[in-house]
């Protein structure tokens, strides 16, 4: 199965218990530069893993191993966002940026034991460098605007602030697979 299949199958009415193609990507961008995630697979498809075709299952391990390679190789995570010098950037909740967010932010909270903020000396570090994650998921706003955190609200409402962050996804994603898989 091609990436192109593999796309093509993630956006269709047959991905029954994974996410659509830009959220997945968040997803296994995660999976690569954070805390291992001994169980990823079967978090991606809700434990219903062994219902998906494991020809997608394999596709999806080699498109996170390209992610692997990309990062070692020092190319790093390009973001699948289609974006034009002409158009603004979508930063609502049903962009292709805040599905993107979500897969991450899945994947992030997806296992209660892997905790990406337990070392005291890093945890200020990884907050910094996800919060363009946790701000484009909406994942506080939990579908009640008066539940949104005041803090993330006031980021949500300038657009400058937004455009920088959405600018520094790609480097945070380096930086975070730095500090978790590499030693001083």
């Amino acid at each position: 199965m091609t990436l192109d299949d593999l796309k093509d199958y993630l956006d269709s009415d047959a991905n029954e218990f994974g996410l659509e193609t830009v959220a997945t990507h968040g997803y296994l961008a995660a999976t690569v530069v954070g805390k291992p995630l001994p169980n990823w697979m079967s978090l991606l498809f809700e434990g219903q893993e062994s219902k998906v075709d494991a020809e997608v299952k394999q596709a999806i391990t080699a498109w996170r191993e390209s992610m692997i390679a990309d990062l070692k190789d020092e190319t790093g995570i390009e973001l699948p966002l289609e974006s034009s010098a002409d158009d603004d950037v979508d930063f609502s909740l049903e962009s292709d940026l805040a599905a993107w967010s979500v897969g991450f932010v899945d994947a992030m909270y997806g296992d209660e034991n892997v905790d990406w903020f337990s070392e005291e000396d890093t945890a200020e570090d990884v907050a910094m460098l996800t919060l363009p994650m946790m701000v484009f998921s909406g994942i506080d706003m939990a579908g009640d605007e008066e539940e949104e955190d005041p803090a993330l609200a006031e980021i949500r409402s300038d657009e400058d602030a937004l455009a920088q962050m959405a600018n520094s996804i790609e480097g945070n994603l380096t930086e975070l697979y730095l500090l978790f898989h590499t030693q001083d």
